[in-house]
């Protein structure tokens, strides 16, 4: 069904999903703003099955292309190329880093129905925007293990939830299915289901250097599907954080400061 997983985008969450994508055998493309030169690390790091292209080689070659850039550059995505194609958002809205929304700062439209809109004819599924990358990494586990956490998925298309759904499993993770894209808020910034259920509870009176050491050090808590459905049950659209920071879990505001990509 899919082989070859595309992204546009690879920074942290980008390099992490790309990491367990080879693990799992799978062929990766890995694309950002700078051009392929500037990823001959990353693709050494992740071996035989990744190579580095440029963003729109990428979502030519991707049967599933993951998008991870900054929400604000979500525009530069090209229409014609991803028509047809499942394209897993994982992009989340910071007016305090992205473009100022103001459908979206009152709550009237979700960013993935955005980007829907924006890519009219491709398959969207928002999918691992709620977990950081450190946790994305250490908490993947094979089918069936007792401590194997979920992730929430949603789209308007079944078949493209389905396959985003197998290729998680095949990275690490259960899918949980909250709906469509109208109910993506769910899992968006300041929701219940959002970064916290993934960490321990963070100590107090954190300097910020011991706040990024405790961000890169912090074990991961399961998250099973049961208490996924659960967490996404309990969000409330107003709790949604628009335009702050406030709340982040310490040390985690300087992995999504980066706002320069541009796909064209």
């Amino acid at each position: 069904m899919f082989r070859t997983i595309a992204f546009i985008g690879c920074g942290s969450i980008g390099s992490a999903l790309a990491r367990l994508s080879v693990e799992a055998g799978l062929d990766v493309v890995v694309s950002n703003s700078r051009g392929p030169h500037t990823l001959g690390r990353v693709v050494t790091e992740l071996g035989g099955h990744a190579c580095a292209a440029t963003c729109t080689e990428a979502a030519v070659a991707g049967d599933l292309v993951v998008v991870t850039i900054p929400y604000g550059a979500y525009r530069t995505l090209p229409v014609d190329i991803l028509a047809g194609r499942i394209v897993v958002d994982t992009m989340n809205y910071y007016p305090e880093r992205d473009e100022r929304v103001p459908e979206l700062d009152v709550g009237e439209v979700t960013s993935s129905e955005l980007l829907q809109r924006h890519l009219v004819d491709a398959h969207v599924v928002k999918a691992v925007n709620n977990v950081d990358y450190i946790r994305l990494t250490s908490a993947a586990r094979p089918p069936g293990a007792p401590d194997r956490s979920a992730l929430p998925i949603a789209g308007d298309d079944p078949d493209a939830k389905s396959t985003v759904a197998e290729y998680l499993s095949r990275i690490g993770y259960d899918a949980v299915d909250i709906g469509a894209l109208v109910e993506s808020w769910r899992s968006e910034p300041g929701t219940p289901i959002y970064l916290d259920a993934y960490l321990p509870r963070a100590p107090r009176g954190m300097d910020e250097e011991r706040a990024r050491r405790w961000f890169r050090t912090a074990p991961n808590v399961p998250v099973p599907a049961a208490r996924v459905r659960e967490l996404v049950a309990d969000a409330v659209r107003a709790g949604a954080r628009r335009g702050t920071f406030t709340g982040l879990p310490p040390g985690f505001v300087a992995t999504i400061e980066g706002t320069e990509f541009t796909v064209l």
